[in-house]
């Protein structure tokens, strides 16, 4: 017989897993799956109810109550009542609910609309910030629809944009201010630069807007800007602020070694944007100064250390190209005679005589106002045929190889010298 009082082998309370020899007594294997023996249950004091496993899972539960009685199926909470009766007063609850939310804000809506409180009265109560050469009376007009109209119901989006139409204004804010106040605040456009087309004098924005101003404030506002030609109104705006872009990065790349050489400029012509074409003041002389679309400053430096000597051997010079690495073309006045002389420069410099002959190289588009190019002295050995009418003469001055492979071609047969233009407008 086994001591009853030995409790040597008897699992303890926290034991999981008993041992082997007592594990027999307390489970028995029914289809795969464990359960506890019915003798343990029925006659044996403090051994576990019986567990089924209804779900399937593997997860043994008890099968019935504590005292044999049916299993109560758990409660659920949150879930809708069970009756159609419930169910169709929760709906009609809800759709009493929500019309009341509906009823109330068209009551709102009516009340903000019909109230006179809320209503601008005048042009008294539409005030703006930002006006220096927007005048009042410019923005009003936008707004003139709006005068009586409920403040709640000003399209605010709609005159923004109206706003913005209007040349001098870059950006445009909106606000109403309750009760019945309108409130816009104004970014006006900041001018770069003079436009001229025939003999109006205008200006123009870092976007390539073209503003317009009388003569009279330009000469009260101080500006001094070079003028910018070939920028035509009928252009498209990409057009024209791209050009306007080749205008900006000229300027900053000329005063880029701190010595304001933007300041020597007093025309630009940017109808080719590929070629921009510089005025330059030279001791009572204008001259034309080809100065392409990149390295700007190099060239505006090799301009200026040669503009003298290149003066003095040709009194009568009328523009410079220096497109070209290493080399540069002079183009003489009409009627103008030039001698075999040296340039000087960094290398010896070889200048030649010829009259232009028919257009070989001439890039398209470059020279508008050309009527033939002359052949380039690096490609052409045989000088040209010489012209029967008076034209312009040029020589081409070589420093060096010419690296970037172009082809120099200069302008013949302009009917008129660029006029200077001036760096200040003066009032009439």
């Amino acid at each position: 017989m086994t001591n009853q009082g030995n409790t040597t082998n008897r699992p303890l309370l926290w034991d999981e897993d008993p041992p082997e020899e007592l594990r027999p007594r307390r489970t028995r294997e029914v289809d795969g799956r464990v359960r506890p023996t019915t003798a343990g249950r029925r006659g044996s004091p403090g051994m576990p109810l019986a567990f089924d496993d209804a779900e399937g899972d593997g997860v043994l539960r008890p099968a019935t109550e504590r005292f044999g009685g049916p299993r109560t199926p758990p409660r659920t909470h949150g879930r809708g009542p069970a009756s159609t009766a419930g169910r169709v007063f929760l709906s009609l609850a809800a759709l009493l609910v929500l019309g009341g939310f509906t009823a109330t804000g068209l009551l709102l809506a009516h009340f903000l609309e019909r109230d006179a409180r809320f209503r601008i009265a005048g042009s008294g109560n539409i005030h703006a910030t930002g006006l220096t050469e927007v005048s009042r009376a410019d923005l009003l007009p936008v707004f003139g629809e709006d005068i009586g109209r409920n403040v709640f119901f000003l399209p605010l989006e709609e005159r923004r944009r109206a706003l913005e139409s209007i040349p001098w204004i870059e950006h445009a804010t909106v606000m109403r201010v309750l009760p019945d106040q309108i409130r816009v605040a104004i970014v006006e456009r900041q001018p770069v630069a003079f436009t001229r087309r025939g003999q109006q004098i205008g200006l123009v924005d870092a976007s390539g807007v073209l503003l317009a101003m009388s003569a009279r404030t330009m000469a009260e506002r101080h500006y001094s800007f070079p003028v910018v030609t070939g920028i035509d109104p009928g252009d498209s705006a990409e057009s024209r602020k791209a050009r306007i872009a080749v205008y900006l990065r000229l300027m900053a790349e000329l005063d880029a070694d701190g010595k304001h050489n933007s300041e020597q400029i007093s025309e630009i012509d940017l109808t080719d944007p590929e070629d921009a074409r510089v005025l330059l003041p030279e001791q009572g002389v204008d001259i034309l100064a080809h100065f392409g679309e990149d390295s700007f400053l190099g060239r505006y430096q090799r301009y200026k250390a040669h503009i003298a000597e290149w003066r003095q051997q040709y009194p009568h010079l009328r523009s410079v190209d220096l497109r070209y690495d290493n080399q540069v073309v002079l183009e003489m006045e009409s009627g103008a005679e030039i001698s075999d002389a040296s340039a000087g420069g960094d290398a010896p410099a070889n200048s030649s005589t010829s009259a232009p002959g028919p257009a070989a190289a001439a890039q398209p588009g470059r020279h508008a106002q050309s009527k033939a190019a002359a052949k380039p002295a690096a490609k052409e050995n045989k000088p040209a045929p010489a012209s029967k009418h008076a034209t312009p003469k040029q020589a081409t001055m070589n420093t060096g190889a010419n690296t970037d492979g172009r082809s120099p071609a200069a302008t013949s047969g302009r009917a008129a010298i660029p006029v200077r233009a001036s760096r200040g407008v003066e009032g009439e």
